[in-house]
């Protein structure tokens, strides 16, 4: 594995725990969706690079899965967080 590569996951990794603070410290549910929003978006890109270290294809698979999820997941959060009952 490259040493960029290495130092690329640690970055995000990194990354992941300083937005998860924003998380749990959010002064408002915004802030709160913003930062579960961005997590999952580092934790794609996570996913993209061990797939590409370990050389292993269905790693892609489950974060195409996983990004679906995060995107359904935020609509969800959205609607139930905007108090309408009708659409966005």
């Amino acid at each position: 594995m490259a040493l960029t590569l290495v130092w690329t996951i640690r970055f995000l990794v990194v990354s992941i725990v300083v937005s998860m603070v924003r998380v749990v410290i959010g002064p408002t549910v915004a802030d709160r969706m913003i930062g579960l929003n961005l997590v999952a978006a580092q934790t794609l890109a996570l996913l993209v690079l061990i797939s590409v270290s370990m050389d292993r294809t269905i790693l892609l698979d489950v974060a195409l899965v996983y990004d679906i999820f995060g995107f359904v997941g935020l609509l969800v959060m959205t609607r139930y967080f905007s108090g309408r009952k009708g659409e966005l």
